[in-house]
């Protein structure tokens, strides 16, 4: 399982663990690095914080921003290729309900001109380049600027994309001057094909996961039925059959044995991304706590998630204080006999503090 997400062997290129996973999943939230990063950090040989934006917008437009299809619309990093993919899904959201499914109401719309308007003559923009002292509640119910909710649905739209991030904020253009002439010009896939291939991100982004009866026969030449242990039915692609294969046959005491370097992984790693999933194959209820209540919490505001060997053995939440120059531990707990001390020496290198 450890090298099927990549983990034993880290790629050689965020181009590579792109095309392997499908998508990486971004998160402004940074307490001891971005979520994005710490997914990556494992992943990619020589990685460095905030290489990914780096990466997606560069010159050449290897990758683009968007959200990912689907009821939690996350945001996410995607190849440039996939582009033709989501192209109709995008133009076809303007019309549903929702949110920010439906057609801007007619003031709205005005605004979202005149947006548009300043992006074309001023060039790239964050919400704050543009002055309007309108307030307004977001899709998620929560108070903020007229003006950036109006750029969230532009975007959801596909009316403007993201061509570059300001200190993370996003920075906003036209589509024309973001995506190569040639993804603009490609034909939409067909809605089969996009189903199709919205299913098999599915899998390459966790590689081992519950398939929905519904999209099984949408990629049952790609996949295989496996069982671990008494757990439920899951599915892998068959390339990571042999890598499933060698995994399960490692002696016991191979698996998390004291002693066995550990691996600090982001809350949302896909490894561990779903939660029945990572209970049944490791006991390990997990859950991300960032928006739990502080007197509901269990690990921790950014509790990171132990791996040792192919075991989950506990976790560290650890704050990275930039103005000190350190990374301080807030908590952790492991199972008795592993070494906290190097993994966190490892991560505070990684974000350059002490």
């Amino acid at each position: 399982m450890r090298q099927a997400v990549l983990l034993d062997t880290p790629a050689p290129s965020l181009a590579a663990a792109l095309a392997h996973h499908g998508y990486i999943q971004i998160d402004p939230i940074n307490v001891c690095g971005r979520m994005h990063d710490l997914i990556l950090r494992n992943r990619v040989h020589g990685y460095a914080e905030g290489d990914l934006h780096r990466y997606v917008h560069a010159a050449d437009r290897p990758a683009y921003e968007h959200y990912l299809p689907g009821p939690t619309s996350i945001l996410v990093a995607y190849p440039i290729t996939t582009w033709p993919m989501l192209a109709g899904r995008i133009r076809r959201r303007r019309l549903r309900g929702g949110a920010y499914g439906r057609p801007l109401a007619p003031t709205y719309e005005q605004l979202a001109r005149r947006i548009l308007a300043e992006i074309a003559g001023r060039g790239p923009l964050t919400s704050d380049d543009i002055e309007h002292d309108r307030r307004s509640r977001t899709g998620w119910g929560t108070p903020g600027r007229l003006v950036k909710n109006i750029l969230e649905h532009l975007l959801i739209h596909g009316r403007v994309l993201i061509s570059s991030r300001r200190n993370f904020r996003r920075v906003y253009d036209l589509p024309e001057r973001v995506l190569p002439a040639t993804m603009l010009a490609a034909p939409e896939a067909g809605e089969e094909e996009v189903t199709r291939w919205l299913a098999l991100i599915a899998v390459r982004q966790r590689r081992l996961v519950r398939l929905p009866k519904k999209q099984l026969p949408l990629i049952d030449d790609l996949v295989q039925a496996v069982q671990v242990r008494d757990g439920p039915l899951l599915h892998c692609l068959r390339t990571d059959l042999p890598l499933l294969a060698a995994s399960a046959g490692e002696p016991a005491a191979g698996r998390g044995k004291a002693g066995e370097p550990l691996v600090l992984m982001a809350p949302l790693d896909p490894l561990i991304y779903d939660r029945r999933v990572t209970s049944s194959l490791w006991n390990y209820d997990y859950t991300w706590e960032a928006y739990t209540p502080p007197a509901k919490r269990r690990r921790g505001y950014y509790a990171l998630p132990a791996l040792a060997g192919t075991e989950l053995v506990g976790h560290v939440d650890a704050k990275a204080d930039r103005a000190a120059g350190r990374l301080r531990l807030v908590s952790g707990c492991l199972r008795r006999g592993h070494r906290l001390r190097p993994a966190v020496r490892a991560l505070a290198g990684w974000l350059g503090l002490k």
